[in-house]
Parts: structure tokens; C-alpha cells; sequence
């Protein structure tokens, strides 16, 4: 399959022209103007990098890109080890950030509310304009808390850390997977009864207690693996490329 073929289906379908983001979304990194075998995984990196180029990759996809604004303008050693995997294996690298979390498909977001098991999620957490993270809503009379954390476990493999300050029934749920916790106050206000997030901030727990609301964090690469995933596995059915998953685990 030709990459700018691909690179055009995944701007069609993530829109990254609607964010204000953090870094270039989009290809980073041409590659070989065919592409046979798609690795996806969270964030650049050289180990990304080394065992993509060990599964044969013409393109790697990740949710945290090469690229960010404020990063230093002239490359440093690391940089430099990181392209030069990418040229010396040919390589391209594409990277999609806001836009894949805020998907209502294949966005990190709506696959941690499917997972945990929502009957419905709609939109929420506004970043410069855009919605970011979703809403979710259980089913029937709700689940309790401890259900809640038992969901999050299995659903991301880590033991959440949770500030369970909220209603004996979780009805509702804000979710804004990575850094997201400045969202707590705006799940909150919205009548949310839990939030979840990946990383945690030191203000989180007395907001939460003052808020009447639970609070997670599972993770910041924890609650970012599925968009990627999600996202190769769409490129191989609709494409027809070989596509892997490569885990770097990383406990923040």
C-alpha cells in the first residue's frame, strides 16, 4: 500500500486540523513510499524503534510523536539515535496525539469507556476549543466503586490509584486518558460521579474529597495503548498491511 495513501486516510479520519496540539500531527518521518508492515506503539522511541525495525517495518505509528513545540531547536544525541534508526532501516513515522484521544471510534478515550463496560459515552473535556476525553454512562442502576477499580484494573493491567470520594453508585464517569487530571473540576461541574484519568496530580485528592467525586488514575501509557492499536488494526483490515502492536511498558 502506498504511505501517502495511508498517511491521507488517517488525516481524513482524525481530523487534526480541528486541535490546537502540542506537536505535528501527521506523518514526521517519510519512509518507503510502500508500506507492508504497520508497528504501532505509545511513544517514539529508540527501543520502539529497534524492534519495529525487527518486525520489518515500512512505518511506525505512535500516539506521542518525535516532535513537540518548546522542545530544543537544534536536535540533541537522543534525537539524533532515534532518526538515525528510522533512516538506517528506512523507516517513515507517523504520529497522531489530541485527535486520537478524542476519536468516538478508535480514540483512546471511547475504547476506555467501552471497555469499562458504558452502556453510551458523548463528548467532554474541552481543550482549546475541541473535546478531548468523553463522558460515560453504566447501564441500569450503575456500578459501585469497588467495581469501578476492579474494571480499571483489568482493563489496563494496573491497580489504579484511587481516591474513592464519590456516591456509593457510579451512574457517570469523565474520561481523559494520559495527563488529563486538570479535567477533574470539569467532570465535576458536569454532574459526573467518577473521573478517570492516566496521570495524577498532587492537588487531585483534596479536590476530589471536595468535590464528592471518585478519582483514577490508571496510567498515562496505561490508558493510551488502545487508540494506536486500534488504529493499526484498522489500517490492516482496510489496507491489507501486516500490523504489530509493540508494548514498551512504562509505569508513569
Amino acid at each position: 500500500m502506498v504511505l501517502a495513501n495511508i498517511i491521507a486516510h488517517l488525516d481524513d479520519l482524525l481530523s487534526p486540523h480541528a486541535f490546537s496540539d502540542y506537536g505535528p500531527n501527521g506523518l514526521q518521518v517519510p519512509g518507503p513510499e510502500r508500506v507492508e508492515t504497520v508497528v504501532t506503539g505509545v511513544s517514539a522511541s529508540a527501543e520502539l524503534f529497534e524492534r519495529a525495525a525487527e518486525h520489518g517495518a515500512d512505518l511506525v505509528l505512535v500516539h506521542h510523536g518525535l516532535f513537540w513545540s518548546g522542545a530544543p531547536p537544534a536536535l540533541t544525541h537522543v534525537a539524533k539515535r532515534r532518526l538515525q534508526l528510522l533512516f538506517d532501516h528506512d523507516m517513515g513515522l507517523a504520529a497522531y496525539h489530541l485527535p486520537l484521544d478524542a476519536h468516538p471510534e478508535v480514540g483512546n478515550n471511547a475504547l476506555l469507556a467501552e471497555g469499562l463496560g458504558c452502556a453510551g459515552h458523548e463528548p467532554f473535556a474541552v481543550h482549546e476549543g475541541a473535546t478531548i476525553g468523553v463522558a460515560g454512562r453504566f447501564a441500569g442502576d450503575g456500578i459501585t466503586p469497588s467495581d469501578l477499580v476492579a474494571r480499571v484494573r483489568a482493563l489496563t493491567g494496573r491497580e489504579p490509584l484511587a481516591f474513592l470520594a464519590g456516591p456509593p453508585v457510579v451512574r457517570t464517569i469523565g474520561i481523559v486518558s494520559g495527563a488529563g487530571a486538570d479535567h477533574l473540576g470539569e467532570s465535576a461541574a458536569a454532574g459526573h460521579d467518577a473521573f478517570m484519568t492516566g496521570e495524577p496530580a498532587e492537588r487531585v485528592m483534596t479536590h476530589a474529597r471536595e468535590e464528592g467525586v471518585h478519582f483514577l488514575a490508571a496510567g498515562h501509557y496505561a490508558t493510551e495503548t488502545f487508540g494506536v492499536r486500534a488504529l493499526g488494526e484498522r489500517l490492516a483490515a482496510r489496507f491489507g498491511v501486516r500490523h504489530v502492536f509493540v508494548d514498551v511498558p512504562n509505569p508513569i
